[in-house]
């Protein structure tokens, strides 16, 4: 933890913490967090451990932090986000850019834009998509948001091996996320979410399959932009997506003792998130 700490406090905070004179604008917003794993699309983002066999355990720490800005009342945004990652050689941290459009239609709130994925020091995993989200809001239900988010770079995080000349393209990879969240109390919120992971053809002539992650948990909002998270999350297809954690003991005629780990398991996470 101490090292996680000290290689990517630096990469991710110092940013945002450089940018606080400038919070006080309402156009500017920040926030740092820490969660005790970081998943994305239901997958664990700390995987590689000793001599790059897959991490096991469910406690996997990751420091977090980005910052928004607003173009006044345009609609137009832009922002970055970051978070210490290990499931590429070479690299620690995913940065993300983006920016968009967001609007009103009728009772909707709508949302346009581009995100890249950037992963210093190993672009393998560099991948870029176009979204869209329309959101509904209803004090008596809660709120709805739903998401499609499309590949257009020419890999969808390394999985087509495009980088290293496989030939194979991760383009037109599709993810689509409906989430949902309402105040069940005082400063508890109850949030859940499914999602559904379409990858690309050549993705799937690799064996990889579609697959449904989700997320069901609560948070509590202590005020002063302080809030704690505590959630389960994971995905199914788990044979799919499979690292060797133990290689065994080969014997020549067998080997003995050889474990996989998925990075689709269900881990139940908790997160404590300061916004700026």
């Amino acid at each position: 933890m101490k090292h996680l700490l000290r290689i990517a406090l630096p990469a991710i905070l110092l940013p945002t913490l450089a940018a606080l004179p400038m919070l006080a604008s309402a156009q500017l917003s920040g926030n740092v967090a820490l969660t005790t794993n970081y998943k994305f699309r239901g997958q664990d983002q700390d995987m590689l451990g000793r001599n790059d066999y897959a991490k096991t355990s469910g406690f996997k720490p990751a420091i977090q932090g980005g910052l928004d800005y607003a173009f006044g009342e345009s609609g137009f945004y832009v922002g970055n986000w970051n978070s210490s990652v290990n499931w590429l050689k070479g690299n620690s941290l995913e940065s993300d850019f983006y920016g968009g459009y967001k609007f009103k239609a009728g009772p909707l709130d709508l949302d346009v834009g581009a995100l890249t994925y950037v992963y210093p020091g190993n672009s393998s995993g560099n991948t870029t998509e176009l979204y869209g989200s329309a959101g509904y809001t209803s004090e008596a239900i809660g709120s709805f948001t739903l998401k499609y988010s499309h590949t257009v770079s020419k890999d969808y995080f390394g999985y087509a091996g495009n980088k290293a000349g496989s030939g194979l393209k991760g383009t037109n990879t599709g993810y689509l996320n409906l989430a949902y969240s309402k105040e069940i109390a005082p400063k508890l919120t109850l949030k859940a979410a499914v999602g559904y992971t379409n990858m690309s053809s050549d993705i799937r002539s690799l064996g990889y399959r579609n697959y449904v992650d989700y997320n069901v948990g609560a948070s509590y909002d202590f005020g002063n932009g302080l809030s704690l998270a505590g959630s389960v999350q994971g995905a199914n297809k788990r044979s799919a997506y499979t690292s060797v954690s133990n290689p065994g003991v080969d014997f020549g005629f067998s080997t003995f003792g050889r474990e996989t780990y998925s990075p689709n398991k269900a881990r139940f996470i908790v997160t404590l998130t300061k916004t700026l």
